[in-house]
């Protein structure tokens, strides 16, 4: 059985954070493992609060964990703070192999609150960026990481450059917010840059799909895919999990997780 490692937050609502992770995990026949840097207050609509846990603990949950599992990949997401980054650097920076880390910079929430504490953006780039083996900002973050307007393909191109010039390995720079009619990434491994494409969907039920994209991408690196083929990968089951998403709550629904199995299996969602 293959495995993998989320470090992020809980969402409260299903959608995104650790619960969007293990589902992704599970879904892509990875068996996942979490360790929670916080608890949200959030539904459909907006987060309303957060409350960090310790970050001792955070420390301790990675640790005892790789004490005990050989862990295939790691996707880490939300860390709100300079001490959780710290805590999480100490962590996985005392692993004499450590697996493919996946780093979703997570800044923003869609309704606009701070996931990542304006201080905190440096400390994120200096202690987490040189364990990571892929970076997924999507524009927005690409835009805060660099201090400066993205505005075309040549724009994420170059960007990915420069952010990999920040100390990440890999880089995917998510086109989403570009407003083209295909949704284009950016994927650049250190030498060559490829664009991945696909038609825009034309949906408002996109909640957690920056965290299942990201550790899809971990999910098939568990697996032994390469960078090139786990992204594209990736890619393909998070377009399917948006096609199929849920109509749930009053604002951004989530991805279905479980799409390609409920086909399978013939099941149908009222």
């Amino acid at each position: 059985m293959h495995t993998a490692l989320t470090i992020a937050g809980s969402d409260s609502s299903g959608g995104a954070g650790i619960q969007a992770d293990l589902k992704t995990f599970q879904a892509l026949g990875v068996f996942g493992m979490s360790a929670v840097t916080a608890v949200t207050v959030q539904n459909t609509q907006k987060v309303y609060d957060i409350q960090e846990m310790r970050p001792q603990i955070v420390h301790d949950q990675i640790a005892c964990l790789f004490d005990d599992i050989s862990i295939e990949a790691v996707k880490i997401g939300m860390v709100a703070s300079i001490p959780l980054i710290e805590s999480i650097a100490s962590a996985l920076g005392s692993i004499a192999s450590l697996p493919p880390v996946i780093l979703d910079p997570v800044m923003i929430s869609k309704s606009g609150y701070a996931l990542l504490k304006p201080n905190a953006q440096a400390a994120l780039v200096q202690h987490l960026f040189p364990l990571a083996h892929v970076v997924t900002p999507n524009l927005p973050e690409a835009e805060a990481l660099l201090g400066k307007e993205i505005t075309d393909i040549e724009g994420m191109k170059q960007a990915a450059r420069e952010i990999a010039d920040l100390g990440a390995r890999m880089v995917v720079v998510k086109g989403g917010h570009l407003g083209q009619d295909n949704a284009t990434d950016v994927l650049f491994d250190g030498n060559k840059c490829r664009l991945l494409e696909h038609r825009r969907i034309q949906t408002a039920n996109t909640h957690g799909t920056g965290c299942t994209f990201s550790a899809a991408i971990a999910a098939y690196m568990a697996k032994g895919q390469t960078f090139f083929d786990a992204v594209s990968q990736a890619k393909t089951y998070i377009t399917g999990a948006i096609e199929n998403a849920f109509d749930l709550g009053k604002g951004c629904g989530p991805t279905h997780h479980f799409y390609d199995l409920y086909q399978k299996a013939g099941m149908v969602i009222d």
